[in-house]
């Protein structure tokens, strides 16, 4: 029987196709929310500074053992270990972003530091071990009956003191209601994919033994992000076409159409939030946020 928040339903959403994605995704291939550090700043300016800035909120250290969950199209594990020096794992359960991150990882001469493997974050099973882990824009795949489940397991693959890094979309309103935009996502979009509340989030990641160290909020950067993604699908119309079909393109032009204006409106959010496995004492992280915002432009161009 088919595992429900499995693969069926992320083949649906990623792979449709890898190349209906290049039309309006910046050039590494990252499919979530950007960070802007000021409003016409360029897209692909704007995912560099959301790779470095996930770098920097994990403290990477050359050595270190770090996995990311629902790695995507591989961006955030190359980034990772070619300015940061770590052994990066990513996973993923779409088979078009493997192949992609995979092909990734040799055409920049990473293989030595990089690994991509085709698995679901619920068949990890090595306790303790990883120093730090991500996951960006995945959660929301995993169905609110799961996350405790989810939240246990990554806190099992951390290694004591070890740091989690939670990105992802929430909702206004506790449960994940069916009103017309949930029926038209879970239809047309996202099969299975459900949305909290931020403050239900962070209770159930304290459930599972993490202690909050830090939580930011990115809404205005998605509703930049999505702008950006509307408007490149715009200007790729008959390509898109070609590869999709009019239905899908229409599609994905009024799904991020909505939520654009969604995350303008407040309707939806989307947190960093930043956890620590506990270990009976005080964390790793330094006292104060200062070294986030040191020599930050010594990783910020576009190479």
């Amino acid at each position: 029987m088919p595992r429900q928040n499995g693969k069926e339903t992320i083949a649906f959403h990623y792979d449709i196709s890898n190349e209906f994605y290049q039309l309006w995704l910046d050039k590494r291939m990252i499919y979530s929310c950007a960070y802007f550090e000021h409003p016409l700043q360029s897209l692909e300016q704007a995912q560099c500074n959301k790779l470095d800035h996930i770098c920097r909120k994990l403290r990477l250290q050359a050595g270190e053992r770090f996995l990311d969950i629902g790695c995507g199209w591989g961006a955030l594990v190359c980034w990772a270990a070619k300015h940061y020096g770590v052994q990066a794992h990513g996973i993923t359960i779409s088979q078009s972003q493997y192949e992609h991150a995979c092909a990734e990882v040799i055409k920049q001469n990473l293989q030595d530091q990089v690994s991509i493997e085709l698995r679901d974050y619920r068949e990890l099973t090595q306790s303790a071990a990883y120093d730090k882990i991500s996951s960006i824009g995945m959660f929301e795949h995993v169905g609110l009956k799961n996350l405790p489940t989810y939240f246990s397991i990554v806190n099992q693959l951390l290694k004591p003191n070890g740091l989690f890094l939670n990105h992802g979309i929430t909702t206004d309103e506790s449960g994940w209601g069916r009103c017309v935009s949930s029926r038209f996502i879970n239809r047309h979009v996202f099969p299975d994919g459900e949305l909290e509340t931020v403050s239900v989030i962070q209770s159930l990641m304290e459930d599972a033994d993490f202690e909050i160290a830090d939580v930011e909020g990115l809404r205005p950067h998605y509703a930049l992000t999505l702008r950006h993604w509307v408007h490149r699908l715009e200007q790729h119309y008959e390509d898109a076409v070609n590869l999709v079909g009019e239905r899908n393109y229409r599609i994905w032009r009024l799904y991020m159409t909505g939520c654009a204006l969604q995350f303008e409106q407040g309707q939806t959010g989307i947190y960093q939030i930043l956890a620590v496995r506990k270990n009976n004492s005080f964390s790793p992280l330094p006292l104060t946020r200062r070294d986030l915002y040191e020599d930050r432009n010594q990783f910020f161009s576009l190479h």
